[in-house]
């Protein structure tokens, strides 16, 4: 049961980023690109899917599992720190660079071309390496 939901709910977010043209590169340069051709539509999608993810939010709050009673894990944490900024200067700049972040290039694979299989083996990887890299910066930069 716990498979089916996630096959429908990836399905419904892939379909979501499909028909919002989130899964274009052009479109989400476009938002980028405040001093040329700038395209707003992107502030919209994001817009909208704030006001389902705070009312998950407060749902979550009041409850120990999941619907399908698997526990739930705990809160993320608040705090800013070195590691949450370099690790969102580094996710922004591929981002701006690619035009595409992990969900969106899973969801255009099917018709991608060859420069989103790159993206996507460069994502893996960076993945991979993430983990190796955190606990070595970890030891030679102290958490804040």
């Amino acid at each position: 049961m716990r498979l089916l939901f996630a096959f429908i709910a990836g399905g419904l977010f892939g379909s979501g980023l499909y028909l919002s043209g989130m899964t274009d590169t052009t479109k989400v340069q476009g938002w980028l690109d405040v001093f040329g051709n700038w395209d707003p539509t992107l502030a919209f999608v994001m817009g909208g899917a704030m006001i389902p993810m705070a009312i998950a939010w407060m749902i979550r709050a009041r409850r120990t599992t999941a619907f399908l009673g698997t526990p739930l894990p705990p809160a993320p944490s608040t705090r800013i720190d070195s590691r949450l900024v370099i690790g969102s200067v580094m996710f922004g700049m591929g981002w701006g660079l690619a035009g595409l972040c992990p969900g969106p290039s899973v969801a255009a694979l099917s018709y991608g071309g060859s420069g989103l299989y790159l993206f996507v083996a460069a994502m893996l990887t960076g993945m991979l390496v993430a983990p190796l890299l955190r606990e070595r910066l970890d030891r030679a930069i102290p958490a804040e």
